[in-house]
């Protein structure tokens, strides 16, 4: 499932599509564009514009203008577990065809058509797609964000004091509740928790401000550094994450479990 590094490489990408007039929706696949009918996103989009990209934890939304100019919907983009945001650029321009979202794999690289689930042409030539070869992403008009709570990338000390820091939960578990804390998943919340050398399994309300502020201050790093590498995968511990492995700090056995219903990966020895 992407995390919030993914989803904000995404993004990203998103940024190219806007301020280009829509000349043509195809949104004919009723259960990624879930509730609505086909042909009803078109009916809002078409002679618009997006007009900025946003993102919340792991939920992705654009602005959009009307053909005369009026604010449009909102339009909400969910990437599933592997979906891919595609852009190509003017015909003929050196722009190419940027993507983000998860990293594409080596089967996946001979694109089907039928895996554009929904894609968005413009008068320029170029389009936006959502690639998804497991139809589990998601486009609808008007998503709901009333659920998510504060952006793991941007809250402040003191919100996330108040909001982590407390309740009887696993940190772990903590980290992991979207109404908490969004944008957090499983490899995020493990990789911020071995770079602090915190247990998961500690419970949330135990931490002092203190720690609070370094578990704060590691998560937002190692959340730039996915962001910058390309995605959580390239996490220094990630690739650890697995039977028989070590620790790469300390060379300690790698312990596997589940923390608030989730496959968890920590260091015996440092995270004990």
């Amino acid at each position: 499932m992407p995390e919030l590094p993914e989803v904000e490489n995404a993004r990203q990408v998103l940024e190219k599509a806007l301020d280009r007039t829509i000349t043509d929706v195809d949104d004919s696949d009723e259960y990624v564009c879930r509730p609505h009918r086909p042909g009803e996103i078109a009916k809002a989009l078409v002679g618009g514009k997006l007009t900025a990209a946003h993102r919340k934890g792991k939920t992705m939304w654009c602005d959009t203008v009307t053909a005369d100019g009026a604010a449009g919907p909102h339009l909400g983009v969910h990437l599933g577990m592997g979906g891919r945001i595609r852009v190509t650029g003017p015909r003929g321009s050196r722009e190419g065809d940027l993507a983000g979202g998860l990293p594409r794999k080596e089967n996946e690289r001979a694109q089907k058509p039928e895996w554009d689930r929904v894609t968005v042409s413009f008068d320029d030539g170029g389009s936006l797609r959502l690639f998804d070869k497991r139809r589990l992403g998601r486009v609808r008009l008007e998503p709901d964000l009333d659920a998510l709570g504060p952006d793991a990338a941007e809250i402040g000390r003191d919100e996330f004091r108040a909001r982590v820091g407390r309740g009887t939960a696993p940190v772990k578990a903590r980290l992991l509740d979207q109404s908490v804390l969004s944008g957090v998943g499983n490899l995020l919340a493990d990789e911020t928790l071995w770079q602090a050398k915190v247990d998961p399994h500690r419970p949330a309300g135990e931490f002092t401000t203190d720690e609070l502020d370094e578990l704060r201050r590691v998560l937002r790093r190692a959340t730039r550094r996915a962001i910058e590498k390309g995605g959580v995968h390239t996490g220094e511990v990630i690739t650890h994450r697995q039977r028989d492995d070590v620790c790469p700090r300390c060379g300690a056995p790698m312990e596997r479990g589940t923390v608030g219903s989730r496959t968890t990966w920590w260091c015996s020895a440092e995270q004990a």
